[in-house]
């Protein structure tokens, strides 16, 4: 583990769990929401399950990319929520996101730093740097889309 890669990990849990940089964060975002609240549509918005579905896809996607696999997600696949009917499901997703977040975190963790440099599958995704960076201000984007679209849900 390097001094850069822990930080990055640790940027990435922050993202999930709390303080990062903007004191915003999924878990403290989400927290005491029912799986009806999660599902209900706003406006032309997705769901909040679904944007929590989405941040997870691409996330997984780089875990799998870490363990050796093939990069195997289709951006057009990255909105395929399987149905959620109750709190069992919306649990489940919670449980598989948080998971899937600390892997990732650990796996970041455990890469030697000059690896970071390495391309990411193709010239065209550029850097394992750039990737895991584009990642975390990609779940910090749709964090702050889930914070305004429970406060809509709030107010009625």
């Amino acid at each position: 583990m390097s001094d850069i890669t822990s930080h990055i990990a640790r940027h990435l849990r922050e993202v999930y769990v709390g303080r990062n940089w903007t004191w915003v964060d999924l878990k403290g975002s989400i927290d005491g929401l029912t799986w009806q609240q999660a599902t209900t549509p706003v406006l032309n918005l997705n769901t909040i399950a679904l944007l929590i579905f989405h941040m997870n896809f691409y996330v997984e996607a780089q875990i799998r990319v870490f363990k050796g696999g093939p990069l195997l997600s289709k951006d057009k696949d990255a909105f395929n929520l399987p149905p959620i009917h109750s709190d069992q499901d919306w649990q489940a997703l919670l449980r598989k996101t948080y998971a899937d977040a600390e892997e990732l975190a650990t796996l970041i963790e455990q890469m030697p730093e000059e690896h970071l440099w390495d391309v990411f599958v193709e010239d065209r995704y550029g850097t394992y740097y750039r990737n895991l960076h584009g990642n975390i201000e990609h779940l910090h984007y749709h964090l702050g889309q889930i914070v305004l679209i429970r406060k809509i849900l709030e107010q009625g």
